[in-house]
């Protein structure tokens, strides 16, 4: 092997940068055209990725263009400090987290620069996101083929990086299978397009005597050198991931340069533009659920599949189908899977109808027809989602303990799979991590490729230890399989110590000297794959992590055990909350839909809380509950609850920024804002409107545009519409004409929220009418008394506990009877649902709110049998609260308007940008009204005059009645189903 006329390898990591970061800041701002941010919050929002490492970076850039990320680097080369590029943020290994200048491409780097159809090939930009990218190609009929669980959010300049899989490899194969050519940066400047290289082409290359030739010539030195280990040691199997692909400079892949530099993880190169070869779209699919005793069992019965030539082939084993089910999630899916413990997802494609079926029908006849056919898209997407939950499903499963990536995406050749996991389980069995209950083992068996989440200690150093030799011993046992570390994800910081198990001596020095060919300064996300940290370095909890732990907390975080250290580390990185459409029916994180920034994520908002708490002692966060950068990072949180249940580890972001804020400002109350105080108190205030009966004075003092203008500034709030009080208050109506109804069903308490109560009690007239009707007995408090919302919203947690005390007194013994309280403001519902019992976990009656109070259509549903409502013959569209998406559910609400034959769209619209107090806070007009115009108020402008508009939230109506150029407004159910009881009695 003649190595002698190649560069040493790298073999070390460099240390902690000296550097002066106000001169580096301030140049990187002088010449870069993009946003650079050296603040605490952005170092703290980006010091961790979905792995289990963590590296405050030095700053962070987000350039505007590839050239502003050239211009980053060279700037970067002037200081001498590493640089890390960054997509979705979503990797398992560690990769996307250093002590670094980290380049996020995601904001704006996102354009689809050229489309050849007839050649199949698109030139990209590497910020834009693999869904947006596939969506802006669906009228060419083509598509990018590798599609990981995360299309929805990752980025394609990620998918390089990791060489990204997904189960749509089966057909296509990884991303390197799919990269026609990269426009690449070395660290010194060297900047060029790259793909696979004719002795033509690479003679032309060494002719220049540049420092691309140079690169060139050691790249095929290297090749010369080490063909015949990488021959040898290679895995020839489908999922071969980890390490670099140096089989892509062998002649029998044309000395393909950018080939080799897919998956080097930011450590080679940066990747400025990707130049990607595309598929055809298979019209047609069908899906076939094969169940099996046990997990090996299925991947047994993989080869035979595969002679069925399906086009994705994915295993899911009872213990992910149980997290789901603790979980909530996929229901319906989960509901037509057939018998067994563990289960094959097979998927056939192509353009005839007839060659689908065919397919699918002969893999049911091999197995004797044991099995279930699915041909309707929508149960083959519910199916999917079974198993692209995966990752969020298995973490933070509820009575389970907490699990982590480490041998997250181990392949082995798919004959040997079934044996692999028989032995896997073994292992988990000796070091203690098997259960009931978990691990779970899932993927993509058609490559045999296993996705697994376990249960290490890393919260202790001997949990560490034993981790650390869990590793090594996993990583001897799929070698023995003749496999990969990585079959998907990766190596980064997990794997790169333990490449040599897998590779042996010679090629990891390869690997050592192809990073000195490209990065002879290890400026390139150093520390990862070559010359790595130790895989229990730098752990984002560890043995040494201490947390500061409050005990004064408001809210009792139920679900964390008492803890907020551990609610503020429920996050797992998975990057849900960067969805870009909402056509998935998602509200959460809306003012990260508007923004795009991490920051306003509800990862980055969770991951800015967990540096709060300092549990390294070395974070940028060092205020502790007194911190602006956590403060300003949840300015913008609209508190719409959605990651609540879109989130798939349950991160409850509205609940920390309460808690945050209450103990932000205390014993400062006068450095809130006034809008807290003004909107916070806004019960107070219209109970004492309404008791003095000063509404239309008050209505006509604040609809003058001079004393709106006043009254608007001096409570505080952005110069919005202010609503309107009503000359009666819903209590007011109720006393004079009493209840109507002969109850035959029993007595139902109508809970008189302030927003119904004082702003809109035609809602509750309505509802009132519709329930007698229904044979129901209303009943309602005469007392003023308030849920305590306001105040929960704006962090004032005490006078919040106060009043909701109050009121559960007062409702107490209604409760203790069994009565049923109905709420119809969606927000106040949800906090007779869920905030109440988080804030009193132990009072009974609390917890008998909880489970006692119900809207209205669950009440003319579950509560009412036999119930028919009217016939309505009408169409209309529905703007969700975000708090009944996230709380209360739709489905009671889908049945009934189904039942009463109106043709329902649920709008996916997300969140109004109202939420409450938020778009009347000061500074957030402009993204209140930008959520509503990602969907919601195009879709109004669109929709046919004489459709209802479905709003059930006093919110959504108040932003429909003031944005909405067509004219439109709100009707509440109770509006809808009253109107109709009038016309069906008469």
């Amino acid at each position: 092997m003649a190595t002698a006329d190649l560069p040493p390898p790298v073999i070390r990591t460099p240390g902690e940068p000296d550097v002066d970061l106000d001169r580096l800041a301030a140049a990187l701002r002088d010449r870069v055209d993009g946003e650079v941010r050296f603040d605490a919050g952005s170092r703290a929002a980006y010091s961790t990725d979905a792995s289990n490492f963590r590296q405050v970076p030095i700053g962070v850039v987000v350039p505007t263009h590839p050239d502003a990320a050239a211009e980053t680097v060279a700037v970067a080369r002037e200081f001498g400090v590493p640089v890390l590029s960054r997509g979705g943020g979503t990797s398992l290994a560690g990769q996307c987290t250093n002590t670094a200048v980290v380049i996020d491409w995601s904001k704006y780097c996102t354009t689809v620069e050229s489309v050849d159809t007839e050649a199949r090939r698109c030139v990209v930009q590497p910020g834009i996101v693999l869904d947006e990218l596939n969506r802006e190609l669906a009228g060419t009929g083509l598509r990018f083929g590798p599609e990981p669980a995360t299309h929805m959010n990752c980025t394609i300049g990620g998918m390089i990086g990791n060489n990204s899989c997904g189960a749509t490899a089966q057909r296509t194969g990884k991303v390197v299978d799919n990269v026609a050519a990269l426009e690449v940066l070395l660290y010194d400047g060297t900047r060029f397009w790259c793909g696979p290289t004719t002795d033509a082409e690479y003679a032309r290359i060494e002719r220049r005597g540049d420092r691309r030739a140079a690169v060139y010539r050691q790249l095929r030195r290297l090749r010369d050198a080490y063909a015949g280990e990488i021959r040898a040691r290679f895995p020839g199997i489908p999922r071969r991931v980890s390490g670099y692909n140096l089989d892509s400079l062998l002649p029998e892949h044309d000395f393909d340069v950018a080939g080799t530099l897919v998956g080097s993880e930011s450590t080679l190169v940066t990747v400025l533009r990707a130049e990607l070869k595309l598929v055809p779209m298979l019209p047609e699919r069908s899906v076939v659920v094969l169940g099996y005793p046990d997990i090996p069992q299925a991947a047994d019965a993989v080869p035979g599949v595969l002679d069925h030539d399906p086009i994705a082939l994915e295993g899911v084993d009872s213990k992910l189908v149980h997290d789901q089910q603790l979980k909530h999630l996929n229901p319906r899916a989960l509901a037509q899977l057939p018998e067994g413990n563990a289960f094959l997802m097979v998927q056939f494609g192509g353009n005839d109808p007839g060659e689908v079926t065919g397919k699918a029908r002969g893999l049911l006849d091999s197995t004797g027809g044991d099995g279930e056919l699915f041909y309707d898209p929508v149960r083959q997407a519910e199916l999917w989602a079974v198993r692209e939950a995966g990752l969020g499903a298995t973490a933070h499963v509820p009575g389970q303990p907490d699990t982590f990536e480490g041998w997250e995406d181990s392949a082995v050749p798919p004959e040997r799979l079934g044996d692999y996991l028989r032995r896997l389980n073994a292992l988990y069995d000796e070091f203690g991590y098997s259960s009931d209950t978990g691990p779970s083992l899932y993927g993509h068996f058609g490559h045999g490729c296993v996705h697994t989440r376990i249960p290490f200690d890393l919260y202790t150093a001997d949990g560490v230890t034993a981790y650390r030799r869990f590793l090594r011993r996993a990583a001897d046992l799929v070698v023995e399989f003749g496999g990969s570390l990585s079959g998907e994800h990766g190596d980064g910081q997990t794997r790169g110590e333990l490449l040599p198990v897998m590779f042996g001596p010679e090629l990891v020095r390869a690997f050592g000297t192809l990073k000195t060919i490209f990065d002879p300064l290890n400026r390139m996300n150093p520390g990862k794959v070559v010359a790595p940290y130790p895989l229990d370095d730098k752990l984002r909890l560890g043995g040494h992590w201490a947390p500061a732990a409050p005990q004064d907390l408001h809210f009792r975080f139920p679900h964390d055990n008492g803890s907020f250290a551990q609610a503020a580390n429920r996050c797992v990185g998975v990057g849900r909350c960067r969805q870009h459409t909402t056509e998935s029916g998602q509200v959460m994180c809306p003012s990260y839909q508007v923004t795009g920034e991490e920051e306003h994520s509800t990862r980055g908002r969770a991951r800015l809380l967990f540096e709060m708490l300092d549990g390294h002692g070395d974070g940028p966060i060092t205020e502790g509950w007194r911190s602006t950068a956590v403060r300003d990072a949840l300015n913008l949180c609209l508190a719409c609850k959605g990651c609540k249940t879109d989130c798939p580890v349950n991160v409850d972001m509205a609940t920390y920024k309460a808690e945050f804020l209450a103990h932000h400002y205390k014993n400062r109350p006068w450095r809130r804002p006034r809008s807290h105080y003004t909107m916070g108190w806004l019960p107070l205030l219209a109970h004492a409107v309404g008791r003095t009966r000063a509404g239309r004075l008050v209505n006509a003092l604040t609809h003058l545009p001079v004393l709106r203008k006043l009254a608007t500034r001096t409570a505080g709030v952005a110069d919005r519409d202010i609503p309107s009080f009503a000359s009666e208050t819903l209590q007011h109506w109720f006393a004079r004409q009493g209840s109507r109804g002969e109850g035959a069903r029993g007595t139902v308490l109508l809970w008189p929220d302030t927003f119904t109560n004082h702003f809109h009690p035609r809602i509750g007239r309505a509802a009132i009418e519709v329930l007698e009707d229904a044979g129901w007995r209303v009943t309602m408090p005469t007392q003023a008394l308030c849920c305590g919302l306001t105040w929960v919203s704006t962090g004032q947690l005490g006078t919040a506990k106060r009043m909701l005390t109050r009121t559960v007194r007062a409702l107490a013994p209604h409760l203790r009877d069994g009565g049923l309280v109905l709420g119809l403001e969606p927000s106040c519902t949800a906090m007779f649902r869920a905030d109440a019992a988080e804030l009193f976990p132990d009072d009974h009656d609390v917890l008998r709110l909880r489970a006692q109070t119900v809207t209205l259509a669950e009440l003319l549903t579950t509560h009412s049998p036999g119930y028919r409502p009217p016939r309505i013959d009408r169409t209309a569209v529905a703007q969700v609260h975000c708090h009944q998406h996230a709380v209360l559910g739709w489905d009671a609400d889908r049945r009934l308007l189904s039942q009463a034959g109106v043709d329902t769209e649920r709008l996916d619209s997300g969140c109004c940008g109202l939420a409450g107090n938020f778009g009347f806070e000061k500074g957030h007009r402009d993204i209140s009204e930008a959520c509503a115009e990602r969907v919601l108020l195009p879709r109004l402008r669109r929709t046919e005059p004489g459709t209802v508009v479905l709003a059930d939230g006093f919110s959504c109506r108040t932003q429909i009645h003031e944005l909405d150029s067509a004219g439109h407004e709100g009707t509440h159910l109770a509006e809808l189903l009253a109107h109709d009881v009038d016309q069906h009695r008469r």
